[in-house]
């Protein structure tokens, strides 16, 4: 039986069959197949899609991830890495410290990007920043700068005293190319005043990005799923997204990653007691490639809270992009779920064994 067939025996195959056709779920549409326990016909017509644009392509960046301070005054109760400002095990790498990690995953690795993340910091000035992004940009002009979430610039900008807008304008002279979409978790004020009440609001961060991309800084979208949202927050969260993207095209790829409770307050107050698992990953893989495509166009395999076996079927489930390296994560690791480290070799093998092409590319997503 042909795959257009097989669509439309399943009582969400018409949903699937327009999306073949070119046109994009309704947030109906969207609510209903995140009802559907036939997550594999979804991977199917996703799958399709996925194919139809890259082909048997799987693209990897070489990269780091230089979590550069531990210390944090948002204490989201989602996260297992922050420390207070006074704790014993808090830690704020110096300038120096940045550059010898940086030149040694260089040297080592022939990295392509530096994925710079860390907590909200009150006690660093913007010139740390500008300072750590001019220094890597100088010395290592071959490696990408992809830093600082949305809250993380709102943290900068408060301790300034000055605008978000400011902020990225004089992070991006200083060498910073583009913008992980982290600090969104569920675009649902809801969802965030349990679970991270501190941090920015949903519409902080959809105007942060706006920004962000308003000065062609282009960025990643992400989604943490897995925790105290419904579907229905899931689909709000999608379609801000969308809104968004039609408005500026400034998205380069979309992340969903499930929470990992282990270590978090989440899990020691009993609000969740386990992660979601495999299946629903590829769910949230194929769904996303539904709803964004032909508008966002890299659907990330993330593999980093999954793991590789679950990245590897992610492939035919609609992703293109198996993520990074990310040697040196210390944010995840944190919650003690698996190795967070992998070398670009484990990464095309792992893609060969999928029966796709492995292919690096920079931090735009350009391939090399």
């Amino acid at each position: 039986m042909s795959i257009t067939k097989q669509i439309l025996t399943s009582d969400i195959g018409h949903i699937l069959d327009d999306a073949l056709q070119g046109r994009r779920p309704s947030e109906d549409d969207c609510l209903r197949l995140l009802e559907s326990d036939d997550i594999h016909m979804i991977g199917e017509a996703a799958g399709v899609l996925a194919r139809r644009r890259f082909g048997k392509t799987a693209t990897y960046i070489n990269n780091i991830i230089l979590n550069y301070t531990n210390v944090c005054v948002t204490d989201c109760k989602f996260c297992a890495f922050y420390r207070p400002p006074t704790h014993a095990e808090a830690y704020t790498l110096t300038l120096s410290q940045i550059r010898a990690r940086v030149k040694t995953a260089w040297e080592m690795f022939g990295i392509r990007q530096v994925l710079i993340q860390g907590g909200h910091n009150p006690a660093l000035r913007i010139e740390y920043y500008e300072e750590a992004f001019s220094a890597i940009r100088s010395e290592f002009p071959q490696v990408g700068v992809h830093g600082l979430s949305a809250s993380e610039i709102d943290m900068i900008a408060r301790v300034e005293k000055t605008s978000t807008l400011e902020v990225l304008s004089r992070l991006k002279d200083a060498g910073l190319q583009s913008v992980p979409g982290a600090g969104a978790e569920i675009l649902v004020d809801g969802v965030k005043d349990i679970i991270s009440p501190k941090k920015i609001s949903s519409n902080d961060w959809l105007r942060i990005m706006e920004e962000a991309h308003s000065l062609g800084l282009p960025a990643s979208a992400t989604m943490m799923y897995g925790h105290v949202e419904s579907y229905q927050d899931i689909v709000e969260h999608m379609y801000s997204i969308v809104r968004l993207q039609e408005k500026t095209g400034g998205f380069m790829a979309f992340v969903p990653w499930n929470f990992e409770p282990n270590n978090t307050l989440l899990q020691a107050d009993g609000t969740v007691t386990h992660g979601t698992g495999g299946l629903r990953l590829l769910k949230m893989i194929a769904i996303a490639r539904l709803v964004y495509d032909g508008l966002i166009p890299h659907i990330q395999s993330s593999w980093l809270t999954n793991g590789i076996g679950m990245a590897q079927m992610a492939l035919a489930y609609g992703a293109n992009d198996f993520g990074g390296t990310l040697i040196g994560e210390e944010v995840v690791s944190c919650t003690g779920a698996r190795s967070t480290e992998l070398t670009d070799s484990r990464i095309k093998g792992a893609v060969l064994q999928a029966g796709y092409v492995p292919t690096e590319r920079d931090n735009f997503y350009n391939m090399l």
